[in-house]
């Protein structure tokens, strides 16, 4: 998950609004949202790869993301996989900080990572760059990327903000957030890369909905938590040139 924003304890009807945009390697094999066949306690997509996830929920109302970090740093040929961060918080029943705290020791092993976790009761962030960054968030809206939580960068500032206009409803529509995700409008101008990246793939990644032949969106995937815990779930995948290809939907009633 390359782009994502959220509205934490900020919505009459909802305590959790996700919307997000996964950006892989279209090469890459995943899985479509579902509950998981080795673990029912867990929806979500999955990296058929390295068998982690991105984005994903419990049966209990515990819900986890991760994105990456961009940089120049290569990450080691031991680095323990990313993917693996968020089914190990939706298998854990200790509260976010909690977890997060444990995994302090572990996090060093990983390549650059930003974490979002949370349950019925509280959301946490937590990044491994130094310096490394764990707290417990207020009610709010954010916005999360491929850098710190609410770095504002032009897609995610944009995004935002207009996620921030969709929330103003008191019943918004799963069509809403996909709208918000589905802005395909790269920057008029850019910085140079960071790292050395695909032909036109560092302009292609000023928008926040990424169409490039070699690397791009995925998928898009909107979450919904009403206050009393009932959950709807919603992913939308695409092909290459950005087209849709498939469609998910789940919903159930999370009994923590």
């Amino acid at each position: 998950m390359c782009l994502l924003v959220l509205a934490w304890l900020s919505h009459p009807r909802y305590r959790l609004v996700v919307a997000g945009n996964r950006d892989e390697f279209h090469e890459r094999p995943t899985a479509a949202l579902s509950w998981w066949n080795d673990d029912p306690r867990i929806l979500a997509g999955r990296d058929l790869r390295a068998g982690g996830t991105w984005l994903g929920l419990s049966r209990t109302g515990r819900f986890g993301t991760v994105t990456n970090v961009r940089d120049a740093e290569v990450p080691s040929p031991g680095s323990l996989s990313r993917g693996t961060l968020v089914p190990d918080f939706l298998r854990d029943a200790s509260a976010p900080v909690t977890h997060l705290e444990r995994l302090a020791e572990a996090a060093a092993g990983h390549a650059g990572y930003n974490l979002l976790v949370g349950d019925a009761h509280s959301l946490a962030y937590h990044s491994n760059t130094r310096p490394a960054e764990r707290r417990r968030l207020d009610p709010g809206v954010y916005g999360l990327s491929n850098h710190r939580l609410d770095e504002p960068w032009p897609k995610l500032t944009r995004t935002r903000e207009r996620f921030a206009v969709a929330l103003e409803s008191l019943d918004p529509s799963p069509d809403e957030f996909f709208d918000v995700l589905a802005d395909r409008i790269p920057a008029a101008t850019t910085e140079p890369a960071e790292v050395p990246l695909p032909p036109g793939l560092h302009q292609a990644l000023t928008a926040p909905f990424v169409v490039h032949e070699r690397y791009g969106t995925r998928c898009s995937t909107v979450v919904l938590v009403e206050h009393e815990g009932r959950t709807a779930v919603f992913e939308r995948r695409y092909d290459p040139g950005g087209a849709q290809t498939g469609a998910s939907r789940h919903e159930f009633e999370a009994t923590p």
